[in-house]
């Protein structure tokens, strides 16, 4: 499989169009973060934005499939996606659905 999911840019869009899409859903998840049922209360926003970033920019890249057919493709990425925390991936998992699914079904 390619790495577009590590640098990936919507269908039709320009790489900033995306960085500026990445923006607003940011500030989404800043407020919303700690409301969701797998927030740990040890750990602070700034652990699951790569998380929300990741599922963020892979749900764009592959806009036409669903998460059981990527998911074992996006555990295997997220050792290589550049913005990664020390965060294994099954710490992260949900937050990365989570951010893909609001991108998949507004």
């Amino acid at each position: 499989m390619p790495d577009s999911h590590l640098n990936p840019t919507p269908a039709g869009g320009a790489p900033g169009s995306q960085l500026a899409g990445w923006s607003a859903e940011e500030s989404y998840w800043r407020d919303a973060w700690a409301t969701r049922p797998y927030a740990v209360a040890t750990r602070d926003f700034d652990y699951y934005r790569p998380a929300y970033r990741y599922g963020f920019e892979s749900a764009q890249a592959h806009q036409s499939r669903f998460w059981d057919d990527v998911e074992p493709d996006l555990r295997t990425g997220w050792a290589r996606y550049e913005h990664r925390a020390d965060s294994a991936w099954g710490d992260v998992e949900d937050a990365v659905r989570d951010a893909w699914e609001r991108v998949t079904n507004p």
